[in-house]
């Protein structure tokens, strides 16, 4: 028969067993391993209807950009090309990089089924206008249009690349799994599907385009157009008005 100090000392060892295990740590996990993601292993989810609505709004106000851009060197061209020679390749240049941004955004509106401007009539008529005019007034007053033109068009631009950047989440799954993917294991490039990415570049690229015929009017004298800073911010505020309603009717 057990004496009392007996029980009190295997009574005090089961508490200090007890506390020691209770204390004792877990061994520590593995850490789970990064899978490599490829755009071939992520399920993207569906935009919204704002999201849609916004890269419809996108691609008709930028094919009527374009189409604007189109038609204002093609006056610019039609007045200057034989009358300065040494301009000729210079405008057929920038005239042949906006033909080729007006029909990627006539591809893109096909392609999505969205409706052109309703006013595309007034804006060939008023952008062949604006290139024949300030061409006949001089060639420094038509690179001074090229001027204001390339910087509301560059600015609209980086406008839409924050949008399409910044507004356009969307759920990331496995295709295999059906897990939900942590934006923060995956690049930037992946985390848009390859149509939104598509865009992103293309506006990018042209984006870039526009900012070189910027550079290339103003190292072709627009800065000496006569009255240089009346021409030029009267232009930008017709440019301003006509892709505030381009986007909406």
């Amino acid at each position: 028969m057990l004496t009392r100090r007996a029980v009190q000392v295997a009574s005090i060892r089961r508490l200090s067993t007890s506390s020691t295990l209770l204390n004792q740590k877990p061994p520590p996990s593995s850490p789970k391993e990064k899978k490599n993601y490829t755009k071939d292993d992520i399920k993207y989810g569906p935009l919204s209807q704002a999201q849609q609505a916004y890269l419809d709004r996108v691609i008709r106000v930028d094919q009527a950009g374009e189409l604007g851009a189109n038609y204002i060197y093609k006056g610019q061209y039609l007045i200057l090309a034989n009358k300065y020679p040494h301009l000729k390749p210079v405008l057929k240049h920038m005239w042949e990089q906006e033909i080729h941004h007006h029909n990627t955004f006539n591809n893109l509106q096909t392609q999505r089924r969205v409706r052109p401007s309703i006013l595309t009539p007034l804006w060939k008529l008023g952008a062949l206008g604006m290139g024949m005019g300030t061409a006949l007034i001089s060639k420094e007053a038509a690179m001074a249009c090229t001027v204001a033109v390339e910087t509301v068009i560059g600015g609209h631009y980086n406008q839409q690349l924050r949008v399409l950047t910044n507004q356009y989440g969307v759920k990331l799954e496995d295709k295999v799994t059906g897990e939900a993917i942590d934006k923060s294991d995956v690049s930037k490039t992946l985390q848009a599907s390859d149509e939104l990415q598509g865009l992103k570049n293309q506006i990018s690229q042209f984006r870039d385009d526009e900012l070189e015929h910027l550079d290339t009017a103003i190292e072709h004298d627009a800065k000496k157009a006569v009255p240089y800073i009346l021409l030029t911010e009267g232009i930008k505020l017709i440019c301003r008005g006509a892709i505030w309603t381009a986007e909406r009717v």
